[in-house]
C-alpha cells in the first residue's frame, strides 16, 4: 500500500514550513548584535534552499560606516564565485556610477536582498525573498545608513512595498522604515539594466546627482 503524501499534502507541508521560517527569521536576525554576528548567523542558516545551490554567502562589500548603502536583488555568477556583491560587468559599471559622485565602494556599503545566488541567475521566488527579508532589514539597521539606494525594481518593490516598475519609481525620494527609523531612499536603475539599455544612463545620472546632493547635506 502506498502511503506517500499526495500533491496537496506536500504543498501544505511546504507552505507550513515556509510560514514557520518566515515567522522565525525575524527573531534570528534580531539576535545579531553586529554585522559580523549577522554574517555568522547567515553562514549557519539553512532555512533558504538557495544556500544549497550557491557556492558561498554573498554578504556585503564596502564600508558600513560610510553612510551610503546600496541594495540590489541577488548575486550573480561572478558574485557567487568571489563572495562579494556587484563584482562582474554590472559591478564595474556601479563603480563608475559611484565615481561620478565622488565615491567608491570603499566609502559605500553594498548588499543584496537575497545573499545567495539563485540557480541560473533566475529571479528569487517570493518565498525566498520573504525568508531573507528580515536579514537585510537587520543589515540596514546595523549599518544605519544616512541615505539608502535601491538598485532595480525588485529591491525597490521589496524594501519600499511598492508595485510600480522601476521606471516609474526611480528618481523620486521615498522612505524605507527599518526598526522605527525612516531612511531617505532613492530608487534607481540597476547597472545590469543599464548595460542592456545604455540610453537610460541619462536617467541614472539624474538620480546620482540627487543622491550626491542629499548625501552631502546629511
Amino acid at each position: 500500500m502506498n502511503h506517500s503524501p499526495g500533491p496537496r499534502a506536500l504543498l501544505l507541508t511546504i507552505l507550513t514550513l515556509t510560514l514557520a521560517l518566515t515567522l522565525a527569521t525575524p527573531l534570528l536576525a534580531a539576535s545579531a548584535g553586529s554585522l559580523e554576528d549577522l554574517r555568522a548567523v547567515l553562514e549557519a542558516f539553512d532555512g533558504c534552499a538557495l544556500k544549497a545551490t550557491a557556492s558561498r554567502l554573498v554578504f556585503a562589500d564596502g564600508d558600513p560606516a560610510g553612510g551610503l548603502m546600496l541594495i540590489g536583488e541577488a548575486p550573480g555568477a561572478d558574485e557567487d564565485r568571489q563572495g562579494k556583491p556587484f563584482v562582474g560587468r554590472a559591478g564595474r559599471l556601479l563603480d563608475k556610477m559611484l565615481a561620478a559622485i565622488g565615491l567608491d565602494r570603499r566609502h559605500a556599503y553594498i548588499a543584496n536582498i537575497v545573499p545567495w545566488r539563485p540557480p541560473g541567475n533566475r529571479t528569487p521566488t517570493p518565498q525566498e525573498t520573504a525568508i531573507c527579508l528580515p536579514f537585510i532589514h537587520r543589515q540596514i539597521e546595523l549599518a544605519a545608513p544616512r541615505v539608502l539606494v535601491t538598485l532595480g525594481g525588485p529591491s525597490t518593490q521589496t524594501l519600499l512595498g511598492v508595485k510600480d516598475g522601476i521606471l516609474r519609481t526611480r528618481g523620486r525620494w521615498s522612505s524605507c522604515t527599518v526598526a522605527g527609523r525612516a531612511i531617505p531612499t532613492m530608487p534607481t536603475l540597476h547597472p545590469a539594466y543599464l548595460l542592456r539599455q545604455p540610453a537610460q544612463k541619462r536617467l541614472a545620472w539624474r538620480d546620482l546627482q540627487a543622491i550626491k546632493k542629499a548625501f552631502e547635506a546629511r
